[in-house]
């Protein structure tokens, strides 16, 4: 009868070691995945200082804003790539911050463009080109987007208005002044660029 006892005595701990094993491991689990999650979402977001003063402020979710940010990129990109004046300085100043936004694609589209002649021409016929942007698509999970826009061509003798359309890739980057959206767009081209009106000015 000690025996049995015993014997029940010591199931009853081994069971009882085997709980508390099995459920500081559970906890334990339970605690890592809280803590990760609350590390995740802290790297999601933005903290502002106001004044330099180390002050918490509001935080924002950036995942919740990045479709709007990919659109501002896009818009951006493309109006300093194609709004121009007939001003050589003016041109590579554009074309120099628009470089930031891109990557090689754009460099090998705007060294096409320059041997076609396409910047001597504006500057030639003292053209003013200014970039109407009609929408701006993008799919999420593929960081793809296509842009549709009008382009205006305001010469001495005519004005041309060209349907423009381009698609590319969004690529996330450390943000910069320069690329403050922390945006690259990749494997950029144009789809489509043709004259939609051709008026001829009256010149006397």
């Amino acid at each position: 009868m000690i025996i049995k006892n015993i014997e029940a005595k010591i199931r009853l701990a081994t069971w009882v070691a085997f709980g508390s094993f099995l459920t500081s491991i559970i906890l334990s689990v339970t605690f890592c995945s809280y803590a990760y999650r609350q590390i995740m979402d802290a790297r999601k977001s933005i903290y502002i200082l106001n004044n330099n003063i180390p002050l918490q402020a509001t935080q924002t979710d950036m995942q919740m804003n990045r479709p709007a940010e990919y659109k501002a990129d896009v818009d951006l990109f493309h109006a300093l790539f194609f709004s121009l004046t007939p001003d050589d300085k003016y041109i590579e100043y554009q074309m120099k911050k628009a470089m930031y936004l891109v990557d090689q694609s754009g460099v090998e589209e705007y060294n096409n463009l320059k041997e076609n002649g396409f910047f001597n021409s504006i500057l030639s016929s003292s053209s003013v080109l200014t970039l109407q942007t009609d929408s701006i698509a993008i799919d999420m999970p593929k960081h793809y987007f296509r842009y549709y826009g009008k382009l205006k061509i305001d010469r001495r003798s005519s004005t041309v208005v060209r349907s423009l359309i381009t698609e590319g890739y969004l690529k996330d980057i450390p943000r910069s002044d320069d690329n403050p959206h922390g945006v690259l767009i990749i494997n950029w081209k144009t789809l489509e660029n043709k004259d939609l009106s051709d008026v001829q000015k009256n010149n006397f």
